[in-house]
């Protein structure tokens, strides 16, 4: 599996679809809201942690749809089917390299682009938490998403549909665990239900897209 994910990492890395693509895409995001609502500092602050959480869900399905596709078009996929690892650790392995390649690059840029936002001070590192524990979670559900549209041709409008309602309760409680503390409220209750949901996800969605690799594959 750690082979795997290695070669993942450098076929990202060397395309650059991954990386590189999210964070402009997110840069892109925090940028335009001040023109959009108005450069008034008390109202960027009230809305920096939706804002950074809604951009940073989006920034992750920019490359959902080259989870499998690549793979897919060159053959690899159906080798990699008929390999001794079985499909819910190809899976798994997918996910890991997403999160690694698009979601642990957010984790670090979303601080410093709340300075942009005028972010309260006491909810960077709850927004720096809360993105470390959810982001996992989508790149898991992005994986199932991935795996039930690869092979089709222009799926990545049918990939957002599929894949957007099942981001919604985490975007509500990351968004809401950065609220909190930026309020001197406490965000542990939130974050404690969006580490639930990545959980759930990574034990489950794997699973889901072996079965929707299955379904594809024959």
């Amino acid at each position: 599996m750690i082979a795997l994910i290695l070669r993942d990492l450098r076929l990202a890395f060397r395309a650059g679809g991954g990386f590189g693509l999210a964070l402009a895409f997110f840069l892109i995001v925090v940028v335009l809201v001040p023109f959009g609502v108005g450069p008034e500092t008390g109202r960027l602050s009230g809305i920096a942690p939706g804002i950074l959480w809604l951009g940073a869900l989006l920034a992750c399905l920019l490359s959902l749809d080259r989870v499998f596709q690549l793979d897919w078009e060159d053959g690899s996929l159906e080798l990699l089917a008929t390999s001794a690892l079985p499909l819910e650790t190809l899976a798994f392995a997918k996910a890991i390299a997403h999160w690694l390649t698009t979601g642990l690059p957010l984790v670090v840029a979303a601080p410093l682009l709340g300075v942009m936002l005028n972010l309260p001070g006491p909810a960077y590192p709850w927004l720096a938490a809360s993105l470390a524990v959810g982001t996992p979670g989508l790149s898991a559900i992005g994986t199932f998403g991935a795996a039930l549209t690869v092979g089709i041709k222009r799926g990545g409008l049918l990939l957002s549909l599929l894949v957007l309602p099942l981001y919604v309760p985490s975007l509500i409680f990351g968004a809401m665990t950065a609220t909190r503390a930026a309020e001197a409220l406490d965000p542990l209750p939130p974050l404690a239900l969006l580490a639930g949901l990545s959980l759930a996800a990574a034990a489950a969605m794997p699973f889901a897209a072996a079965g929707a690799l299955r379904v594809n594959l024959r």
